[in-house]
């Protein structure tokens, strides 16, 4: 039993699978904390394009 508990710790096969979703998941948190950042300055753009416009 102690040796398949360390074949268990051992075994990297699935940690490829973890790792890709961490950095997907930190892709994702680092585009949504760009567009909460960017979001009111390209509103306040588009608002004084529209004001500008006749």
């Amino acid at each position: 039993m102690l040796k398949n508990a360390i074949k268990l710790f051992k075994d990297e096969e699935g940690a490829t699978a973890v790792e890709y979703g961490l950095i997907v998941a930190a892709i994702a948190g680092l585009i949504i904390a760009i567009v909460f950042v960017l979001g009111n300055k390209v509103t306040n753009q588009f608002n004084n394009v529209q004001k500008a416009m006749p």
